[in-house]
């Protein structure tokens, strides 16, 4: 990677923020696979380590939660014998909070779907908000004891929990079901019932199934190793959070909407991170 130029290094993480697999920024760059990959886990680890830090004392009035499904290696049911139950192989979830107001994604968290993960992710997530917030989550039951530990009684909480139908007359493998209506559970507090919703994380899902190859449905993307998708996801959200102008954010980025970047910033800067 010491060889790559700046100019190289820039053309490289460019083609992997917008989406584009590794196999596809080799050819597109011309470079070496191993030299992409090398780069990827530098950068994003980098990247991982500089928001940890400047993501602080945010002011975040109204979060929503929620988790993306992805896959290491192989889809759980073809996962080796020697490695079923191993975390890293098969099924993996990326918890994502999103402020609805900047659109700053704050925190986020990779591991499985179960009640450990979910309460790490929300003590992360409240050791970065400055005073009272009101969160909304899935209707997964782990929430409840997750929430709970991380917020105590100061959150208005409340889980949405969206129903799902088929339509007739629809090819159903690749065709998504339909919402047919909404459960609203307040939980605790007193959370505004024109802002208990979950429609800007799963926007954001959509983003995260857009920018990163790997997380492409029917996708021979995916990550091979954890460290790999580990650095995507954190490169993902340094981009999304600092280099991309949001629309409505006239034009700002969400750090910039959320106070933690006066300017937007381009790949380079990202890139002259690795120093």
């Amino acid at each position: 990677m010491n060889k790559l130029t700046t100019a190289k290094r820039i053309q490289v993480v460019a083609a992997l923020v917008e989406g584009n697999s590794i196999r596809a920024t080799v050819r597109m760059t011309g470079t070496a696979k191993n030299t992409v990959i090398k780069l990827l886990v530098e950068l994003g680890g980098v990247c991982a380590r500089y928001q940890d830090e400047a993501l602080h004392d945010l002011y975040c009035e109204h979060v929503q939660a929620d988790e993306i499904w992805s896959f290491c290696y192989a889809k759980t049911k073809n996962v080796p014998q020697k490695h079923q139950g191993e975390f890293g192989y098969g099924d993996v979830w990326t918890f994502t909070a999103i402020d609805a107001d900047t659109k700053l994604v704050p925190s986020w968290m990779i591991g499985p779907r179960d009640l450990d993960t979910a309460t790490a992710f929300m003590q992360d997530l409240v050791s970065r908000i400055h005073g009272r917030v009101q969160l909304t989550t899935d209707g997964h039951s782990m929430y409840l004891d997750a929430v709970d530990a991380a917020f105590g009684s100061a959150v208005d909480f409340a889980q949405l929990q969206k129903l799902y139908g088929v339509p007739p007359d629809v090819e159903r493998r690749y065709s998504p079901a339909v919402c047919i209506g909404t459960n609203t559970q307040v939980v605790q507090g007193n959370p505004d019932a024109a802002h208990i919703s979950t429609s800007y994380v799963e926007r954001q899902n959509l983003t995260m199934r857009m920018s990163m190859r790997r997380f492409t449905r029917l996708t021979n993307g995916f990550s091979k190793k954890l460290d790999n998708l580990m650095a995507a996801v954190s490169l993902h959200f340094m981009h999304y959070n600092f280099c991309r102008p949001h629309k409505t954010l006239k034009g700002k980025t969400p750090a910039m909407a959320a106070g933690v970047a006066n300017h937007t910033w381009a790949v380079r800067e990202v890139v002259a991170l690795l120093g």
